[in-house]
């Protein structure tokens, strides 16, 4: 090594950014994680929370409460229409405290008021608080009044942050917080309304969470209560951010993927200089091993400096910058040094580092010593000998294995490798047809010298050509499969919404209700269709009697509460699958008609028995049909439907949905919130477009991972340019002596990179396709469409890279005289 590291700096920068990249992912989840561990009581609002599904605690549900805890707060939630006078309203996420909310943490205000002081009536007149963008939508200002169901509330402050809040970023509205005593006369939480309530508990020190856990649910049993503590105070954003940062890190291994064809390059290069000394070596009687592990130990030795170095740059840049990071997030972080995911990036590294170094280390050592003397390669093995490759495969395995582990999802891991690894497969076979292609092209330029010389240069430098598709087309393949996997969700959004999709939602009719309005959209030419089903909600408890959890494990249908409805006939475009419709009027056990699919995944068939907590009443049924049921048409769909009499007294309200024009729609939703204001109407549209939001935030964070690999790639170009340049250098001083103008030289050198730039990115767009494909076939489970403008820029950017990378070296070239340089070979 005294001899000089000259070329390895694209060694330890390729290792170093990719290292640096797993480490910031790491860095970042682990600081989204202590900050969710160390703010869970404030982030849940208490110690633990029991929530109930549209009602309140009972007395001796509440005594059993008070026992347990040193204090307890009661809240409700709710959706609600804020409206004003004047006709403006909006939907907003109504929250409902008591006085001892809240519990942990603070609420913050503008002005700066407490909260008892807000909410306190003034002249009769309760207080309330709500987000900007509410008021601001709404036209609201301090002091002006508006009006909840139809309980009249004045706007005393801006509500700024609040003790609870992880989920207001999946709410259909913006959050407004009123006193529960205050909608006793609003008409909002009557009997079957769509509410839940919470009581957060403090605990007194030392208890046991999983025994509170277990009283509670035994003493609320028939109440089926979700139980929720601090170690776990946001469990949705935890889970979020764990799959998300899973995701994150799986992209930065095609990033190290991407480094690795840089190490191995650098690797190549490096021994190819050091040819008279490997020759040396063998003539003075070194062995096969002893060459291998002595360049091995070099090359560990550098590993180990690169990934210092990434370890250094993805530990401090999101310490650098916490607070812009904090800013951007809608969660809290705590930023620190921690190892476990800087152990994680170094073990990603050092592995990478050895999978892709061993192949040209192994070559060295067994080429001949007289072909070394002849400073040619060529003429020895192309292919290591068994024991080296059983080492690189090993090594391989290792990493495949951690990466299994660390992400904690095997088949996402086995399936991103193995797209790496075809990509790579791809990329090189590309490269390899580099040269046919450039030779069956060359009729095509025989009138122009400078497309003539780089289509020579393309034909016989196959080395050069393999460097720059393999480091640039990786990471635009990346690209490519990140642009075709959004374009396609988003496009499977846009084609399975009905051509004409619902209005509105209206929820919270009650059943003295339903008849009034389907009266009052009948009369309105505007309205083309309304559907219009009972609905109260239920909690799957048991399944043939067993827990549901133990036998659908963590399915959607019994995670929390779902939809039921009832009707004595089948309604209207239902197609049942299988078993049978029970009669009308039929008043035997209570029969179930279950979605087909759902009951596919969870493994139900006909005959079995579920049990569902309808409002703390347990009700066990006979599964005796399947039905077709899509939840993606935007209209009404429930997973569960009973007979009537099974129902029989449960108190409910309606659910409705209007099919209506345009211009008409603010009308309806007027008309219908000012006949009944307890009447909630959820605009469809909203809702897509704020789905459409968090999926447009998941890819945005998802490219930034897939632009760290690109990076990477372009250093690696930028390398392969760098070793490239001092033949670029003579074969600029041939050409000159020759008669070639500096102009159709510079040219050769562009359309050069252009050609493989352009290959890498027509390389890149095959690969992004299929995985494209793969993940809506096998993953999303939609129809794909290849996304034509992510791959004509991907194109057009691969070429551009090329370019700079190759132009900032070919213009040293142009300055060089062919007397000096000639004279010196």
């Amino acid at each position: 090594m005294r001899g000089g590291l000259r070329g390895f700096g694209v060694f330890l920068t390729c290792l170093a950014l990719a290292v640096a990249a797993l480490a910031a992912v790491g860095t970042v989840r682990a600081a989204i994680q202590a900050g969710l561990e160390r703010d869970g009581a404030a982030l849940l609002g208490g110690d633990a929370e029991v929530q109930l599904t549209y009602r309140f605690a009972s007395k001796d549900e509440r005594a059993v409460l008070d026992r347990l805890a040193t204090a307890v707060s009661e809240t409700a939630e709710f959706r609600s229409m804020a409206t004003v006078e004047g006709g403006e309203r909006a939907l907003t996420q109504v929250k409902a405290v008591d006085d001892a909310y809240p519990l942990v943490g603070a609420v913050t205000l503008s002005p700066p008021i407490p909260l008892d002081q807000a909410l306190a009536s003034d002249g009769g007149i309760p207080g309330a608080v709500m987000k900007q963008a509410l008021a601001t939508r709404l036209g609201l200002s301090v002091g002006d009044r508006f009006r909840l169901g139809v309980q009249d509330f004045t706007l005393t402050a801006i509500l700024d942050r609040f003790p609870d809040d992880t989920g207001e970023g999946l709410a259909l509205g913006p959050v407004t917080i009123v006193r529960t005593a205050d909608l006793a006369d609003s008409g909002l939480l009557g009997p079957g309304t769509l509410f839940s309530s919470q009581y957060r508990l403090l605990l007194p020190p030392g208890t046991d969470l999983d025994a509170a856990q277990a009283e509670v649910t035994e003493a609320l049993g028939n109440a089926a209560p979700r139980w929720r503590d601090a170690r776990e105070g946001a469990p949705g954003l935890s889970t979020f951010v764990e799959r998300l940062g899973s995701f994150l890190v799986l992209i930065g291994l095609s990033g190290l993927a991407v480094g690795g064809v840089g190490v191995a390059a650098a690797v190549r290069a490096y021994l190819d200089e050091k040819l008279p000394v490997i020759a040396t070596l063998k003539t003075l009687g070194a062995s096969r091993g002893t060459v291998f592990l002595v360049y091995l130990l070099q090359v560990g030795l550098l590993t180990l400096a690169g990934v210092a170095i990434g370890l250094v740059l993805g530990a401090g840049l999101p310490l650098a910058l916490a607070s812009l990071i904090q800013s951007r997030l809608p969660m809290p972080a705590s930023f620190g040094i921690y190892p476990g995911p800087l152990a994680e990036a170094a073990l990603y590294g050092i592995l990478a580092a050895l999978v892709f170094a061993l192949w040209p280390l192994a070559l060295a050592a067994e080429t001949r010593a007289a072909v070394l003397f002849r400073s040619a390669v060529a003429g020895g093995r192309r292919l290591p000998r068994a024991p080296y490759l059983a080492m690189t495969g090993a090594a391989a395995l290792a990493l495949v294995v951690v990466a299994a582990v660390f992400s904690g999802n095997w088949r996402l891991t086995l399936w991103t490798l193995g797209g790496i690894a075809g990509a790579l497969g791809l990329l090189a076979l590309s490269a390899q047809l580099a040269a046919p292609l450039a030779r069956a092209l060359m009729r095509l330029a025989r009138a122009r010298p400078a497309l003539r010389l780089a289509l020579g240069a393309v034909r016989t430098r196959r080395a050069e050509a393999s460097a720059v598709v393999l480091s640039l087309g990786l990471g635009l393949a990346v690209l490519a499969a990140v642009g075709q996997i959004d374009g396609t969700l988003r496009g499977a959004i846009a084609r399975e919404m009905p051509e004409v999709a619902p209005s509105f939602f209206f929820v919270d009719l009650q059943p003295d209700q339903i008849d009034g309005f389907s009266a009052m959209m009948a009369e309105n030419p505007a309205v083309s269709r309304v559907e219009a089903a009972p609905m109260m909600r239920g909690v799957v408890t048991r399944i043939n009697g067993r827990p549901a959890e133990e036998v659908a494990g963590d399915h959607w249908v019994v995670r929390g509460d779902r939809g039921v409805t009832y009707s004595d006939n089948p309604p209207a475009r239902t197609t049942i699958t299988a078993g049978e419709w029970w009669p009308a009027d039929y008043n035997g056990p209570p029969l179930i008609s279950f979605a087909e699919e759902e009951a596919a995944e969870i493994g139900l068939s006909l005959g079995d028995t579920l049990t569902v907590n309808i409002m703390g009443r347990d009700i066990t049924g006979i599964i005796g049909s399947f039905r077709k049921v899509d939840f993606r048409n935007a209209g009404i769909g429930f997973v569960m439907s009973m007979n009537p009499a099974a129902l029989r007294g449960a108190p409910h309200t309606w659910i409705a949905t209007v099919y209506a024009e345009p211009r008409a729609e603010d009308a309806i939703l007027r008309d219908v919130t000012n006949r009944w204001p307890n009447v909630t109407g959820i605009p469809v549209g909203e809702a897509i477009e704020r789905a459409s939001d968090l999926l447009g935030g998941i890819a945005v964070a998802v490219r930034w991972g897939a632009a760290a690999t690109l990076v990477t790639g372009f250093a690696v170009l930028v390398g392969t340019a760098l070793a490239g340049a001092r033949s670029r250098r003579y074969e600029a001083a041939i050409l000159k002596a020759l008669g070639a103008s500096r102009a159709v030289i510079l040219a050769s050198f562009a359309l050069r990179a252009a050609i493989l730039g352009a290959l890498a990115g027509l390389a890149a767009i095959a690969a992004g396709v299929v995985a494209g494909w793969a993940v809506a076939r096998f993953v999303l489970e939609v129809d794909h469409a290849v996304i034509w403008s992510s791959a004509i820029l991907l194109v057009v950017g691969g070429v551009i890279a090329a370019l700079a990378a190759e132009l900032g070296f070919a213009l040293r070239a142009l300055g060089v005289k062919p007397a000096t340089l000639l004279k010196s070979e």
